[in-house]
């Protein structure tokens, strides 16, 4: 190591060690209690003599949460007007002119108003804690970017406002807010969640029994993942570290690549391993040839890799499958995640003697190889 790197080595000890402790609640759906528990964690840190201060809380005019709020110190939301209406939210500076010891902010997926400093409340929480100051928040596990397919696929819903994994990666402790289904539509048809008139609509639509049992299994699972990497990171063990490392194969289509890099990356949290997303450009999707919605959709793929955490490679071949065997051994690759082959005929025996050769050479190389349905 350089004296340059080494300088750099020590500064960034440094900074680690002032950065704000990062604690976050999930909860597998609205209402389960996140901003209570938030609110009366604050209440208990008041009594302590903390100097705890309120960013942004949403009660949603929920009575127990609006009592809970009396007594503790909140910080000004920032008035914006935009398009016409005026919108509060956060701010962001004035929260860090005051400095507080700890702050709740809550609603981690929220899409801040354009103009502001950052473009999500997330990457407002990363300021805050680089800042020095502890925060805790909380989020909706159907907010998580790498299980946002499978909560679409239990209710029938996308979810636009998302926050990458690497945001709970960020946290010192995640905390699960859990309910039982039963309790859960019980406090929903008690009016604790929603107004009298939509409770009838949120029963038939995300508060169906067998959705909140979906949604509860993925947030105690997404607790329990975090917990593990805690004690990889933390617990010293004799076992011998693992050194999984996984591919993504994408393409310029609009959907499939995202459910590949999703599932390369939730495996590679899962190891406490990295992974790289690979897109072979063939002669036929050059520069000038490609369309302008594939090519969207590619920086689209790139971005969704950057936010999980991974990385991107670019090759120009016209042998895609020749290419990822190479960077698999470049990368030195354990696991191979890809789509289904596309057999059109006549090609088609062609390209299942090819397939072969390509699982020949994996094997060969010992890499596992996973095909997405």
């Amino acid at each position: 190591m350089g004296r340059e790197e080494s300088v750099q080595h020590f500064l960034d000890l440094i900074k680690k060690s002032r950065r704000g402790k990062f604690k976050v609640y999930i909860g597998m759906i609205a209402g389960v209690g996140k901003s209570y528990r938030m609110l009366q964690e604050a209440h208990e840190l008041l009594d302590n003599g903390v100097d705890v201060k309120i960013g942004y809380i949403e009660t949603h005019g929920r009575a127990g949460t609006d009592a809970m709020l009396e007594g503790l110190p909140v910080i000004p939301r920032r008035k914006i007007f935009y398009k016409g209406k005026e919108l509060e939210e956060m701010d962001l500076d004035a929260i860090i002119q005051i400095h507080p010891e700890i702050v709740v902010v809550d609603e981690l997926a929220h899409t801040n108003v354009e103009g502001s400093r950052n473009e999500k409340r997330w990457q407002d929480v990363m300021d805050l804690l680089d800042e020095g100051i502890n925060v805790i928040s909380a989020v909706n596990i159907q907010h998580i970017e790498s299980v946002n397919e499978e909560v679409q696929g239990i209710s029938g819903i996308e979810v636009k406002e998302r926050i990458p994994d690497s945001v709970l990666q960020e946290a010192d402790e995640v905390v699960n807010i859990d309910l039982t289904a039963e309790e859960l539509i019980a406090r929903l048809k008690a009016g604790k969640i929603y107004k009298p008139e939509k409770v009838l609509t949120a029963l038939n639509n995300f508060f169906k029994t067998e959705n909140i049992l979906q949604l509860r299994e993925l947030a105690l699972k997404e607790v329990a993942l975090r917990v593990e990497k805690k004690v990889e990171n933390e617990v010293v063990t004799s076992v011998g570290v693992r050194h999984e490392r996984f591919l993504a194969c994408i393409s310029s289509n609009e959907k499939t690549p995202r459910r590949i890099i999703r599932k390369a990356a939730r495996l590679a949290t899962r190891y406490n391993t990295s992974f790289v997303a690979l897109y072979v450009q063939t002669p036929r999707e050059s520069a000038d040839r490609i369309g302008l919605a594939n090519q969207r959709y590619l920086l689209n793929h790139f971005k969704l890799v950057t936010e999980l955490g991974g990385e991107v490679v670019q090759v120009q071949s016209p042998d895609v499958l020749g290419s990822i065997v190479d960077t698999c051994r470049e990368k030195q690759i354990t696991t191979v995640c890809m789509g289904s082959p596309s057999l059109s005929f006549p090609k088609s025996l062609f390209m299942i003697l090819k397939y072969r050769k390509f699982v020949r050479d994996l094997a060969q190389i010992n890499i596992d190889l996973i095909i997405l349905a």
